[in-house]
């Protein structure tokens, strides 16, 4: 009798949503361990009770607890990307264009869900994965803020590619720091970095030819 309450009760607990959504509910608490517990001390087995489901449901949905957490990077990256795309579509001005670049990946860092912490504070950044995903984020940053500086100042692909590293460099690390001493109010902090940036960006006039 005892074991056949324990099957009911677990069917209760997993049957009620359907795939999808009951994806979302196992990567939101996944997302909540791992940034609480790290990588390695994080478990399947902490994962699945604390999403009050059974360990073979949870890796039906994810075979492994690396594909997992490779998930939320992938939703974490695409998230951040699509913002970005979302602040430029609307705006034409670029000194405009360049403050809304900076201000999403400020509040990026100071997401509530944690996607940055999980993205950037992990220890399993060495991973191979992991690594090609930090890299295809940074690539994908750089990318906009140079089609941004290109379409300004017409320099060549070439050299809006390096200002754009370098710009990307400043917001990621001003924005890190933000986040470990938040006294400014992250528009205010965001707003700062971005005219600085565009500043930088303002002194190469619209007189280079492109390559």
């Amino acid at each position: 009798m005892v074991v056949a309450a324990s099957i009911e009760e677990s069917v209760s607990r997993t049957a009620r949503l359907p795939k999808s959504e009951r994806r979302e509910q196992l990567m939101a608490v996944a997302r909540s361990v791992f940034v609480e517990q790290g990588y390695h001390s994080a478990s399947m087995e902490i994962i699945a009770d604390t999403a009050g489901v059974s360990k073979p449901l949870l890796y039906q949905h994810f075979p492994s607890k690396l594909d997992l957490y490779l998930a939320l990077l992938d939703a974490g990256i695409d998230d951040l990307l699509a913002k970005s795309d979302a602040s430029l579509r609307d705006i034409t001005d670029n000194k405009m264009r360049v403050i809304a670049t900076v201000q999403t990946y400020f509040e990026f860092v100071d997401d509530p869900q944690d996607a940055y912490r999980l993205v950037f504070e992990s220890d399993l950044t060495n991973e191979p994965q992991v690594r090609a995903r930090l890299e295809r984020l940074e690539q994908e940053v750089i990318k906009r803020i140079a089609a941004v500086i290109k379409e300004d100042t017409g320099l060549s692909e070439s050299q809006a590619t390096l200002l754009g590293a370098g710009l990307h460099g400043m917001a990621q690390v001003a924005a890190t720091n933000w986040l470990r001493d938040p006294t400014l109010p992250r528009e205010d902090a965001a707003e700062l970095v971005s005219l600085l940036s565009w500043r930088g960006i303002s002194g190469f006039p619209l007189s280079h030819p492109p390559e």
